[in-house]
């Protein structure tokens, strides 16, 4: 069910929508800002549907989610989260407002679901505290209470994560009639695309219809080691200019701190601010 290339349907073929719903922005841990990967997204017009997913952040999403329509863009953005849980990694989906860190996966779950979003654990099964563990996501999705069951989980993740127990991830998800979904798990705006999700349909919401019916499928290829330590790299160089910008702005009392990637967002406390599209900021 992996492929391999780009998520294109070929000369003349009618393509199936193509969604990649988990990617890391300049607000988290990432290393872009919002205008590049959107500019990157656009300029390859291959993707329907993206999630922002910073981690126990939405506002570089919601920001995204403006960008991308008042620019008319052909991609539609949802508003996500990566969800730090004592049980691992879980995205949360189509959120308007931010799920707290560090309660139980079933917690969370529940959390999402309340606002009516997809609850997917992220890169699972990996024996590491940062990935949902099988015996838990089986308890979990033998429950009586459809709240607490993930609707999916994700079956393709390029990094060294997903790549480690793929096969045994994607066996799982057949065991238990899940859909299958693939994310790039970018942290630059060149990973965006490298893992993805095929869906009847272009939209979110036939997104969400085809996550409920199993009729999703993930592609990819999986990232060499050269290629992340590379990324790693620009992590801690943002990281080193994230601090700086902080104790600046503390000793200046600008109010101002690190640039969380959006318009607006070096204020504090941050704001989209689509004045400043053409400023700094």
């Amino acid at each position: 069910m992996t492929a391999a290339g780009g998520p294109d349907g070929g000369a003349g073929a009618q393509r199936e929508g193509c969604a990649d719903l988990h990617i890391h922005t300049m607000a988290s841990d990432g290393t872009s800002s919002i205008a590049d990967i959107l500019a990157f997204v656009a300029a390859a017009d291959r993707l329907d549907v993206i999630a922002i997913t910073d981690h126990e952040r939405i506002d570089a999403a919601l920001a995204a989610r403006r960008m991308a329509s008042d620019d008319g863009l052909r991609v539609q953005v949802v508003v996500g989260e990566e969800i730090t849980t004592r049980g691992g990694h879980l995205l949360g989906l189509f959120l308007e407002r931010p799920v707290p860190a560090l309660k139980s996966l079933r917690w969370s779950i529940e959390a999402v679901h309340d606002q009516g979003g997809l609850a997917i654990p992220a890169h699972p099964l990996v024996p590491y505290p940062l990935c949902a563990q099988g015996i838990v996501l089986r308890r979990l999705l033998a429950s009586d209470d459809p709240a607490v069951r993930p609707d999916t989980i994700e079956t393709f993740n390029p990094t060294a994560f997903g790549r480690y127990r793929h096969r045994t991830v994607v066996r799982f998800a057949e065991e238990h009639r899940l859909a299958q979904v693939g994310n790039s798990d970018a942290h630059a705006a060149e990973a965006v695309g490298t893992g993805w999700t095929s869906f009847p349909g272009r939209t979110p919401e036939d997104l969400r219809r085809a996550v409920a019916a199993g009729e999703t499928r993930h592609h990819g290829a999986f990232h060499g080691s050269t290629g992340q330590l590379g990324v790693f790299g620009r992590q801690l160089r943002k990281y080193s200019r994230d601090i700086r910008a902080d104790v600046a702005g503390r000793v200046r009392r600008d109010g101002t701190g690190r640039d969380l990637g959006y318009p607006g967002g070096t204020e504090r406390p941050p704001r989209y601010d689509p004045a400043g599209r053409n400023g700094a900021g």
